[in-house]
C-alpha cells in the first residue's frame, strides 16, 4: 500500500506541474496575441516600432540605384496604394525629382541614415553624424517634417534609439521581411510579403539590388486586398497607439 501511495503521490505532483506549465504557456501566448504594438526598447527609454495595430504598412528601403524606384512608384500609383519610403540622404540628394514625386503622390518619407552605416557597431558620434547629414540633405530638399527613421542595415542598439529620439525620430523596424533583396524569385517574395496580417510592417526594397520586387508588387497588393487589409503609412499605423516594450540587449 505504501508503494502505491508514493507512486500516486509522485504522479499527482507531476500532473500538477504539467497543469501549471500549460497554464502559463497558454497565458503567455494569449498575452502575446492580444498586444497590438510590439516595440524594441529599454524599459523606460525610446522605442523602435516593428508592428502596429491597424492596416498593413508597405515600407521600401532605398540606399542606391537609379532604375527600380520609378517602376515601383508607377505600380503604387496605379493601385492607389500609399507606402512609406525610407531613403538614404545620399540617394535623396541625387534623386530630388523622385523624392518630390513620392511626397506629391502621398507617400511618407522616412530617413535611412545618410551612408550605409551599421548603427550597432559604430560609436555614438558616427550615428549622430550620419543622422545629422541625412537631416541636412532632406532639409535642403525642403522636406523637414520627417518623424521616422530606420537603421540603414536594420541593426541598432540602445545608443541608436536614444540618438534617434534626440533628433525627434521614431526608429522603425519591421515584422515581415520579404527577403526581396536576395532575389529569391517573385513567387517567394509574394509568399512572404502577402503573409502579412493586420498591424504588420512589411520590409521591401526599391534599390537596384532588388531586381524582382516590382514584378512581385502587384500580386502582393492583390493578395493583401483580398484579406480586406487597408494600406496605411507607418505614421498612420502607430498614431494614438498603446505600446509594449522589449529590452534591447
Amino acid at each position: 500500500m505504501n508503494f502505491f501511495y508514493v507512486l500516486n503521490s509522485k504522479s499527482l505532483k507531476q500532473f500538477a506541474l504539467i497543469l501549471v506549465v500549460s497554464f502559463f504557456t497558454a497565458w503567455f501566448l494569449y498575452v502575446e496575441n492580444i498586444v497590438q504594438i510590439p516595440v524594441f526598447s529599454s524599459k523606460d527609454g525610446p522605442k523602435a516600432v516593428y508592428k502596429g495595430e491597424k492596416g498593413v504598412a508597405l515600407t521600401f528601403n532605398i540606399g542606391w540605384g537609379d532604375k527600380k524606384a520609378e517602376p515601383i512608384l508607377d505600380i503604387l500609383k496605379e493601385e492607389k496604394v500609399n507606402a512609406t519610403f525610407f531613403l538614404a540622404g545620399s540617394w535623396a540628394e541625387r534623386h530630388p525629382d523622385l523624392v518630390n514625386r513620392m511626397v506629391k503622390e502621398g507617400h511618407e518619407i522616412g530617413i535611412l541614415g545618410y551612408d550605409y552605416v551599421d548603427y550597432s557597431e559604430v560609436k555614438e558620434e558616427k550615428i549622430r553624424q550620419d543622422l545629422s547629414n541625412a537631416k541636412t540633405a532632406f532639409e535642403k530638399l525642403k522636406i523637414d517634417n520627417i518623424v521616422l527613421a530606420r537603421a540603414p542595415t536594420g541593426h541598432f542598439n540602445q545608443s541608436a534609439l536614444t540618438i534617434a529620439d534626440q533628433y525627434n525620430y521614431t526608429l522603425v523596424h519591421w515584422s515581415i521581411d520579404s527577403k526581396d533583396w536576395t532575389n529569391p524569385g517573385s513567387e517567394q517574395i509574394i509568399k512572404k510579403a502577402a503573409s502579412a496580417k493586420k498591424g504588420d510592417i512589411v520590409l521591401l526594397h526599391a534599390s537596384d539590388s532588388a531586381k524582382q520586387t516590382a514584378n512581385a508588387l502587384p500580386e502582393i497588393i492583390k493578395k493583401l486586398q483580398k484579406k480586406n487589409l487597408e494600406f496605411v503609412t507607418v505614421s498612420e499605423m502607430i498614431s494614438n497607439a498603446e505600446s509594449k516594450s522589449k529590452e534591447v540587449h
